[in-house]
């Protein structure tokens, strides 16, 4: 029988411990106080949130790494502590906001040839400059073709804490976790050269569900519209 509960995330614990803490002296103040306490709490434990995912498993499938909107679309080089050249490559950032999940999991099948932590800024993560001069997390996975993808963790103007569990050498199934971003961020997914994106500016993703790019695919990028 399943759970109607939706599984927290262990990083989330320590915070919503302070949370209820902090509700319960507020309760002795006032019950308004207290009241809000309650509200600040059931935020909390929604945050943290970690629910599973059912990936698709095909070869070749790029899967998103992050919940959150498809904010911008174009080519850009990863980041150079990757060193995986200076060449543009197409990019895909996905922006959280404060009630996405923040679970991150990693886009497709592969081992982690890079990582690098590299400290910045807390610009809003949804201008194009948070790429470069905001705090970020990046990876670089090596599928078993050889080539390579890059994914990057950033940092946003409330998110003040990267988590990154992965390790150089460790080897990811796509839709596991990685880490998590805390509070509101945003994910930038840089593929391999010729693979176009599969997805539409303004379009909802969803971590370890949402296809995002095709390895093996031939077909141009999408664009998207809004209909009622």
């Amino acid at each position: 029988m399943k759970t109607l509960f939706i599984p927290i995330h262990r990083a989330g614990w320590p915070f919503i411990a302070i949370f209820v803490t902090v509700t319960v002296g507020l309760s002795w103040v006032s019950e308004s106080f207290g009241f809000l306490g309650i509200i600040a709490t059931t935020w909390c434990v929604y945050f943290f949130r970690d629910p599973d995912r059912t990936t698709p498993v095909r070869d070749g499938l790029v899967i998103s790494p992050a919940d959150g909107i498809v904010q911008l679309i174009d080519t850009a080089a990863p980041p150079e502590e990757l060193d995986m050249g200076p060449d543009a490559r197409p990019r895909i950032c996905i922006f959280m906001n404060v009630f996405d999940v923040h679970v991150n999991r990693v886009p497709i099948d592969g081992t982690i040839s890079k990582l690098s932590y590299r400290p910045g800024k807390f610009l809003n993560a949804s201008l194009d400059k948070a790429s470069e001069f905001n705090e970020r997390q990046s990876l670089c996975l090596t599928m078993k073709d050889g080539r390579d993808i890059a994914f990057v963790q950033i940092a946003g103007l409330v998110a003040r804490r990267i988590l990154c569990h992965a390790t150089e050498g460790q080897t990811f199934r796509a839709g596991e976790r990685f880490g998590m971003i805390r509070f509101g961020s945003r994910v930038d997914v840089y593929l391999p050269d010729g693979v176009e994106p599969l997805v539409a500016l303004g379009q909802r993703a969803i971590a370890g569900e949402t296809v995002i790019a095709d390895i093996e695919a031939r077909e141009s990028g999408r664009i998207g519209e809004i209909r009622t």
